[in-house]
């Protein structure tokens, strides 16, 4: 019961990688706020769960989406000790030059606008109570970027960099700061990373990564827990890679 008495908020915590991390930290004790703009996605998660978990729907790329999230902690649960910015989108493989602007500002929004949206909001409670932990999901991409993947590979080369900025500056207000780095998994993402899903592009993609698998729902929330639990308390403004050996 590592997360025992905590009480987090998880951005996308409806499907993938957010979804596994919300059902690990409610197994180490913790109560979650579900947050994901897909409402019966944050509905069926917080459901199948219960007490422990409160749904909100939020667009996690305008502010009223990030003071909702902090309203349901705050009102639900009486506070806020960690914050896991998961929610993310991607793009197809493609040229850089032929992205188009409207799902690069998307791009930009929800990888990069949002974390900066949720930090307004919630560092200045966090600071008042002198604790938390705030975790946000980068990805390989911003350590060893794939080709034709630019713009979202930049957007977590951003995350990183963010995490460590912020590491800094809110160490002095106990506050700790770490990124998660995995390689793409068995998410509604994946599909979008590799441009189509087929057996012999899953093996191509299969054999960049050294271990052999995809990251999963499970491999995240176990590395999740670990960062933003007392025991990583002299961790901050790391990026674990989660990568099965991809980043080597």
């Amino acid at each position: 019961m590592r997360l025992q008495g905590k009480v987090a908020i998880v951005t996308g915590g409806g499907s993938g990688f957010g979804e596994g991390i919300v059902r690990k930290f409610v197994a180490e004790g913790a109560r979650v706020v579900v947050a994901d703009r897909d409402a019966a996605a944050a509905e069926r998660v917080a459901a199948s769960i219960g007490e422990a978990a409160r749904p909100v729907t939020a667009d996690v790329a305008t502010a009223a989406g990030a003071r909702a999230m902090l309203d349901v902690a705050r009102d639900g649960f009486g506070g806020l000790d960690i914050l896991v910015n998961n929610a993310g989108i991607g793009h197809t493989p493609q040229p850089m030059e032929e992205l188009s602007e409207e799902k690069f500002d998307a791009i930009l929004a929800i990888n990069v606008k949002a974390i900066y949206l949720a930090a307004r909001e919630m560092v200045p409670f966090l600071k008042a109570q002198k604790r938390g932990a705030i975790l946000n999901i980068a990805s390989t991409a911003g350590v060893s970027p794939r080709p034709n993947l630019t713009w979202y590979n930049a957007s977590k080369g951003w995350v990183i960099t963010a995490t460590r900025s912020m590491a800094v500056e809110l160490a002095p207000f106990g506050i700790r700061v770490n990124a998660l780095n995995p390689v793409a998994g068995e998410t509604p993402l994946l599909a979008t990373f590799m441009g189509q899903d087929t057996a012999e592009i899953r093996a191509k993609f299969l054999s960049t990564i050294p271990l052999g698998r995809f990251s999963t729902p499970e491999d995240m929330g176990n590395a999740a827990c670990f960062l933003c639990s007392d025991e990583a308390s002299m961790i901050t403004g790391v990026a674990m890679e989660v990568d099965g050996g991809r980043c080597i």
